[in-house]
């Protein structure tokens, strides 16, 4: 057919080894990877009933209904825009860490429209460095080897998501610090229906996998929701914060409402400059750097660990297009910002569509696509429970830890910086932490050499950076005296 032709030429999709029902199916099972950010992000900024609320210093809480919309909103646009622009499968939605800090650190000293303001600000930092050819520049002075290690730190990292999501991985409440800090399920036992399902999950999409199943991933999660229905349907469980044998996020039921049309009111109301009057130029330039690294580092390593998955690295180990990519997921910041729902990155559930076969930015269009009918249908958005989607990030984990084989071990140089860079991203829950971990050390270790000079200069200025943003807190309490 003429139009799926042009479909073929405009994507290359042919020539990336791929088919058309791939790329659907590799934007379906990434959708399902993310769609829990459209629930996830309002509980996280907004205020909903049972979770502590996330006021700004006025005390205004942003409205879940309006947060859940302007989420699959931006999502769905900054998706499509990243596969029509850049034509790489990588879903773009409200990154996590960037939320998390909104809320808890830059929220409760502004008030919201200016918190977005800063996030609006990053994201023109960002845009500019990414313009500029500064960010490809570190891109391309990273090692190969720190590059491998970002992308086997990535699989190991959505596999802790993917743990923690499901309540596999439990947090132990101990204020004495006689545990460890986690451990499996509850009482070290799968006590609870819901990582059963999890469980369940993993195995069948294991077997689905060696056995080369086309859509072994996407069949897996439709599976194992429909397994979480049935268990929902006997057991009568609640949500996880109510009872520990509860689901942690979505409860697995049809729901009553389909939803409605969306209310993006949130969408504009950003002030730019209000939080550098309320809380000072200094200290509202401290926040904009926190941002910036973050966002900078994260979206960064994702890219390098998608790509290289992906198969979509030069021979050399460059990325075509990079500055373009980098640009592109920068303007998820200022249009995440713009619509007041935290700002937009690569996800790394993007993995999920990659190990289905996604290798071009039609499978993004799918996910966008997608996104933009959730907004309409915020309530089916939550019968795929996180114990039937966190089993495909644990699978694709254990394809990007095979990224390691390009990892010399028996060169100590390599070796220790490979390792903490791998370790650092699931246990500090962070991809940038674990990058600033791996190039310190790399620097360091090159120093102790005596081969100093042969580590880029972008590597060192970008070690010294991180170590002043891992300083940022003695750092924030000097300026504050």
């Amino acid at each position: 057919m003429p139009a799926l032709s042009a479909v073929d030429r405009f994507f290359k999709i042919s020539e990336r080894e791929s088919t058309v029902a791939r790329e659907v199916r590799g934007g379906l099972v990434t959708f399902f990877t993310m769609a829990y950010i459209v629930v996830l992000n309002p509980l996280i900024i907004g205020g909903v009933a049972g979770v502590k609320k996330n006021t700004d210093v006025l005390g205004h809480v942003l409205p879940t209904a309006q947060v859940a919309a302007v989420t699959a909103l931006i999502a769905g646009v900054m998706s499509i825009a990243f596969g029509l622009i850049v034509n790489y499968p990588f879903g773009i939605a409200a990154g996590l860490g960037v939320n998390s800090l909104l809320a808890v650190t830059i929220a409760p000293q502004v008030t919201w429209p200016e918190a977005m303001g800063l996030v609006v600000i990053d994201g023109v930092v960002i845009v500019l460095l990414g313009v500029s050819g500064f960010r490809t520049a570190v891109f391309r002075a990273i090692p190969a080897e720190l590059k491998s290690a970002i992308a086997a730190g990535i699989g190991c990292f959505i596999a802790f998501i993917g743990f923690v999501d499901s309540g596999f991985v439990r947090r132990i409440p101990d204020v004495a610090g006689t545990t460890v800090p986690v451990a499996l399920g509850i009482d070290n036992s799968v006590a609870a229906w819901p990582t059963l399902v999890f469980v369940v999950g993993v195995l069948l999409m294991g077997v689905l996998v060696v056995r080369k199943v086309r859509g072994g991933l996407l069949i897996g999660i439709v599976v194992t929701t429909v397994f979480a229905m049935i268990v929902q349907a006997i057991a009568g469980l609640g949500p996880s914060f109510e009872s520990p044998d509860g689901w942690q996020l979505n409860i697995p039921e049809v729901p009553t409402s389909l939803g409605g049309v969306p209310n993006l009111s949130l969408v504009g109301d950003v002030d730019l400059v209000g939080a550098f009057s309320r809380i000072g130029v200094l200290s509202a330039v401290v926040l904009v750097f926190a941002l910036v690294l973050s966002n900078f580092f994260d979206a960064m390593g994702t890219i390098t660990g998608l790509t290289k998955e992906a198969g979509l690295t030069a021979p050399d180990g460059s990325v075509p297009n990079i500055g373009k990519a980098l640009t592109v997921e920068g303007m998820g910041a200022i249009v995440g910002g713009v619509g007041s729902g935290s700002s937009n990155t690569v996800f790394v559930e993007s993995a999920a569509g990659i190990g289905e076969g996604a290798r071009t930015g039609l499978a993004n269009v799918v996910t966008g696509v997608l996104f933009l009918i959730a907004m309409f249908f915020t309530p089916l958005t939550q019968v795929v429970p996180s114990e039937a989607a966190a089993p495909a990030l644990v699978v694709v984990g254990a394809m990007m830890i095979g990224q390691l084989r390009d990892v010399d071990f028996t060169r100590f140089e390599y070796a220790l910086p490979a390792f903490l860079t791998v370790v650092a991203m699931p246990f500090t829950y962070s991809i940038a932490n674990g990058i600033g971990i791996g190039f310190i050390t790399w620097v360091v270790l090159a120093v102790g050499r005596g081969r100093w000079r042969e580590v880029h200069p972008l590597l060192w200025a970008v070690a010294i950076v991180f170590c002043v943003y891992f300083a940022k807190q003695p750092i924030e309490t000097l300026i504050h005296h």
